[in-house]
């Protein structure tokens, strides 16, 4: 992989991106860190289904929630609806050791449960740990109700690359909140990775990614780039290298831990974990995405 390089789509100073538009919490909880192994010890795991609360709408269309947002060229749309599933995918802030910030994507497992990639729980590089994290569910242009802190983590990698691969990079966060109860969670589906390849441009994805608003949206939000997530229907997953699967989402800094979503048997499933990019040095292009498979994360909580 002479002329690539991998990154890991996740971590940004939030100096650039300014203030949060609400108040942080009185608490001030440091996260527990457990290794995958220690985690089998645990019931800790999602039983893979999905909750919609009684009180709370569905709706397939993630962007009805602001009307007069014209779809363009960019296949991205932003994600403006308060409905699930939509409700259940938020905003990931830690806080590192050094006390920069840095934020990725995370979703709703269970009702206090956040999937996301474990290099948005500790540094990749030095193992650091995060001092604090936080999890704010549905933010839209920097707005949301709730923010919950991380008690918990399950981290799923030590980080060791070989051969140009990224490492199967999840976490599991437990959060001090039932905000599933309120926003709903994803279920979680093991689809064999033939079966994906072969249903093209039926998967879609979400993120919080740093390029995002993009200049033709940027004019109808206030927050800045990074503080509304995007939505693109008609992903694939495209094959398999190394035990990660291969997938053509559109991802950038800030996107890491976002889900790529089926629909099955009407509802959505996640069936992968967005967590790292191949790119070409020379002209910065993206080669190919790459994202943990579930079967991985379900094998690594397994007791047996």
């Amino acid at each position: 992989m002479s002329k690539q390089f991998l990154l890991l789509a996740g971590i940004l100073s939030l100096a650039t991106l300014g203030a949060s538009v609400k108040a942080q919490t009185k608490q001030n909880i440091t996260p527990k860190f457990i290794s995958s192994e220690q985690a089998r010890q645990l019931r800790f795991n999602s039983s893979g289904k999905p909750y919609t609360p009684p009180a709370l709408e569905t709706s397939v269309k993630p962007d009805e929630g602001t009307r007069g947002i014209p779809r363009g060229i960019d296949n991205r749309i932003p994600m403006t609806s308060h409905k699930y599933p939509w409700s259940a995918i938020g905003r990931i802030k830690g806080t590192a050791s050094d006390e920069q910030g840095y934020y990725c994507t995370g979703t709703l497992i269970a009702e206090n449960i956040v999937l996301t990639n474990a290099h948005c729980v500790l540094n990749p590089e030095t193992g650091e740990l995060s001092k604090k994290i936080e999890f704010m569910p549905n933010t839209i242009d920097g707005k949301y109700e709730d923010v919950a802190e991380v008690e918990e983590v399950i981290y799923g990698t030590n980080f060791k690359q070989e051969k140009g691969i990224p490492p199967t990079d999840w976490a599991l966060v437990k959060i001090n909140q039932p905000l599933g109860r309120k926003y709903g969670y994803l279920g979680w589906k093991n689809v064999p990775t033939p079966t994906l390849v072969k249903n093209k441009k039926a998967l879609f994805f979400v993120g919080y990614s740093s390029d995002f608003p993009t200049q033709k949206y940027q004019r109808y939000f206030s927050a800045g780039k990074g503080w509304t997530a995007s939505y693109e229907s008609g992903c694939s997953i495209v094959g398999e290298q190394q035990g990660l699967l291969l997938h053509d989402c559109a991802t950038a800094a800030g996107s890491s831990g976002g889900p790529i979503i089926a629909v099955i048997g009407g509802q959505p499933y996640i069936v992968g974990l967005n967590n790292a990019e191949a790119k070409n040095v020379r002209t910065g292009q993206d080669i190919i995405n790459y994202a943990v498979k579930i079967s991985t994360i379900e094998k690594s909580l397994s007791p047996n």
